[in-house]
């Protein structure tokens, strides 16, 4: 797993990638593939910080982007979007797979003369 860091108008002290770092170990819980992360963070004229965090696994990319006053509540509430797109996905997987299920199941003919 590679990390990119780009960080544009501002200094970030190493207890922020240290935060940072541990939030996004959490990921490796419900992604097993983790190609590349790449984190940007930018301090605008108004003393705003916007955060963007792209995640890319094979065969999908989850991003999200957020804008407050902190670097800290930008991280989390981006590392929260990302999280429910990532159970999203899941979800739809999962109803996927039952749905596949089901149909397989009405195709099985039991035979009558079959003991259990």
């Amino acid at each position: 797993m590679q990390i990119r860091y780009l960080f544009n108008g501002e200094k970030v002290s190493q207890k922020t990638r240290d935060y940072l770092e541990k939030k996004i170990e959490k990921f490796n819980k419900f992604l097993e593939k983790i190609l590349r992360i790449e984190v940007e963070i930018e301090k605008d004229k108004k003393n705003f910080f916007r955060v963007e965090i792209m995640i890319k696994i094979p065969g999908s990319i989850y991003r999200s982007e957020e804008i407050s006053e902190s670097i800290e509540g930008s991280l989390d509430m981006t590392l929260e979007k990302i999280q429910q797109q990532i159970r999203k996905e899941k979800g739809k997987t999962r109803i996927a797979r039952k749905r596949g299920a089901q149909s397989i199941k009405k195709k099985i003919v039991i035979d009558p003369n079959a003991r259990f």
